[in-house]
């Protein structure tokens, strides 16, 4: 979905849509005539990006895959749409605020290319695919295949309905760096057998930034009679794709994250056919069988999150999704390049450009990763994420577009002088 395709869907009843910060579109059409992977590499540019938010001086922070920030235009949008919320109270609830949750499903259903009745607007990725997991119909002796780097919350799930329903889980582990595609669907089809209902893959783990071949997955894996439910927390908003492309049969992400929406945003996908199966966490009433809305009942929540939806997505597309993209994978490239070949460094992620965009994880050998962030931070003020287990021993490492090269080279730096120690 092009930028200008967005603003004519996004409205709102009930809201008056108030416009701020309009400065990006001007900067947006003086580098039109820069190829996305020339501005990567221009500082100034980004630096004016940069501008957009508010960043806190304590620290240089590389962990904006737990949470990002949002920009301020989505900020400023988001505090008018909960003071315009309190300002109506209940007339709003009982009258348009569904309507306007199921317009900004709908913005994002455009944006990954699929109908949008197939979309839902959740709170996370663990709400929208522990519904998958816990709705799924399981019979005593059904088997689920998942991978030991997959993310805890979704692997305790999957325990739960083994010790409910009597699932057996069968747990494979990706390497960190596969000789080929074929290596990694190869490991999840030796898992699979005649008892196998549902496979659960990770578009990118979260704690290498290793990008999946998950449409050779999900073909496999179909072939064989086998549902795929795919892990794409930390996708939409980072890189670019279509659930067709994927061909999934369930997908869940956070949108609080990589598309940048205030905390506690995030969809869950189901395919059209599939919808009926899956039992509702909570009861609803008045919605047909294959209505996904009918699993995303939740009681009353913070309405004025869905709407910051659309204001995420109208700055996302104002930047250029490829020009966001590109960036990223220029960021990583970045610093990585400069220490994979350091004795003393580990890089749990590939070096193979196509296998990863802005997430990396590097360790120091013979250093715990709890103690290379503490020494980030209290000697280098960088903040990180130690990650220490499954296979991967590091800290994991996320700029993001208000990130600069310079905080890289800080980041390089301490690197290097910590293999010297």
């Amino acid at each position: 979905m092009t930028k200008r395709n967005f603003l004519q869907h996004f409205t709102l009843g009930g809201i008056a849509v108030t416009p701020f910060f309009r400065k990006l579109e001007d900067l947006m059409l003086s580098v039109e005539h820069i190829s996305p992977d020339d501005l990567a590499a221009n500082e100034d540019f980004w630096l004016k990006i940069r501008a957009d938010y508010r960043l806190k001086p304590d620290y240089i922070n590389l962990e904006n895959g737990y949470y990002c920030i949002s920009p301020q235009e989505t900020l400023e949008n988001y505090i008018h749409h909960i003071r315009e919320i309190n300002y109506q109270g209940s007339w709003y609830m009982r009258t348009v605020q569904w309507d306007n949750k199921d317009a900004m499903a709908a913005n994002l259903a455009e944006m990954l290319d699929c109908p949008a009745e197939e979309v839902a607007i959740t709170r996370n990725t663990t709400e929208s695919l522990d519904t998958i997991i816990g709705g799924f119909p399981w019979q005593a002796g059904d088997e689920a295949v998942y991978a030991e780097q997959d993310y805890g919350a979704m692997k305790h799930m999957f325990e739960q309905v083994a010790k409910r329903f009597g699932v057996v889980n069968k747990v494979i582990s990706v390497p960190n760096h596969p000789a080929s595609d074929e290596e990694i669907v190869d490991l999840y089809a030796k898992a699979i057998t005649p008892r196998t209902r549902l496979l659960m893959v990770c578009h990118i783990i979260n704690i290498t930034g290793h990008i999946l071949p998950v449409r050779k997955i999900c073909d496999m894996a179909h072939s064989k009679g086998v549902e795929v439910l795919v892990d794409g927390a930390h996708s939409v908003g980072h890189f670019q794709f279509s659930m067709p492309d994927l061909d999934c049969d369930y997908y869940g992400s956070s949108l609080h994250k990589w598309l940048s929406v205030p905390l506690g945003s995030g969809l869950l996908y189901v395919k059209k056919e599939k919808i009926s199966k899956i039992w509702p966490r909570f009861a609803d009433w008045g919605k047909e069988d294959d209505d996904i809305r009918r699993l995303n009942h939740t009681g009353t929540h913070p309405v004025h999150t869905d709407l910051a939806v659309g204001n995420a997505l109208e700055y996302y597309f104002q930047l250029g999704p490829e020009r966001k993209e590109k960036r990223l994978r220029y960021l990583q490239n970045y610093w990585t390049d400069q220490v994979r070949d350091l004795s003393h460094i580990v890089l749990n992620t590939p070096r193979e450009r196509h296998r990863s965009c802005a997430i990396a994880n590097v360790g120091i050998k013979n250093m715990p990763p709890a103690e290379l962030a503490e020494t980030l931070l209290k000697k280098y003020r960088i903040w990180t994420v130690a990650i220490d287990g499954a296979g991967v021993h590091g800290c994991r490492i996320t700029p993001n577009v208000f990130t600069t090269t310079k905080e890289l080279d800080v980041f390089v730096r301490a690197l290097r002088e910590m293999g010297k120690g």
